[in-house]
């Protein structure tokens, strides 16, 4: 019989997060990329831009909507071009994972006007997972402010998670845009690999 009960939170709730993220456990830390790489849009044509990471990805309380329960990381992705201080890239944005449904959702804002949340399914133990957002989709989107979405709009993101049996992980990003004058997609691509240069911090519950 199907519970119609959309208000009772599940009871109990293990409140160790860093216990409780499934195939996000190895990502929880703090983390650094050297050896990024950027393919972006330039009017002259794709350019390649190799970028510094600095990631931060700390376990947050489990959190609830009535018996819906999510584990989560909050994180703070920081980029910047090789020997040069000025931000080239600002994300923060939440990792969750809801165990019931084994679904991994990424939310990611950045400071140009976009927001996007994508989803994926995986087993708690996998080492390697993707998320899909689309413009049109009314759950799991990409939002942007006018010039974005009138110039460059958004019409796909994905990621790829890849962990590592030496204790790293990587990413693959691709953004597919269509850019005003130009009748073929662009892919706009961002790939890292990570490795840890701290421990995670226990969610405050847990302590």
């Amino acid at each position: 019989m199907q519970n119609n009960d959309i208000y009772t939170e599940p009871n109990p709730i293990d409140f160790n997060t860093l216990a409780n993220l499934g195939p996000l456990a190895p990502m929880a830390g703090v983390w650094q990329g050297t050896r990024g790489l950027d393919v972006k849009p330039k009017a002259e044509g794709p350019k390649k831009q190799a970028y510094v990471e600095n990631i931060t990805l700390q376990p947050i309380d489990p959190q609830t909507n009535g018996p819906q329960l999510f584990y989560g990381l909050r994180y703070h992705t920081h980029i910047t071009k090789p020997d040069n201080v000025k931000t080239y890239h600002d994300q923060v944005g939440y990792w969750l994972w809801e165990p019931a449904t084994q679904t991994i959702i990424h939310t990611l804002t950045i400071p140009r006007g976009q927001i996007v949340m994508a989803v994926g399914k995986a087993a708690p133990d996998a080492r390697t997972f993707e998320l899909i957002a689309t413009n049109d989709d009314v759950n799991f989107g990409i939002r942007s402010a006018p010039f974005i979405e009138d110039n460059f709009k958004t019409v796909e993101f994905r990621i790829t998670v890849t962990i590592h049996d030496d204790g790293t992980w990587g990413y693959e990003e691709d953004t597919v845009m269509m850019i005003k004058g130009q009748d073929e997609p662009f892919h706009h691509t961002d790939k890292n690999l990570l490795h840890k240069v701290a421990d995670a911090t226990p969610n405050p519950l847990a302590i």
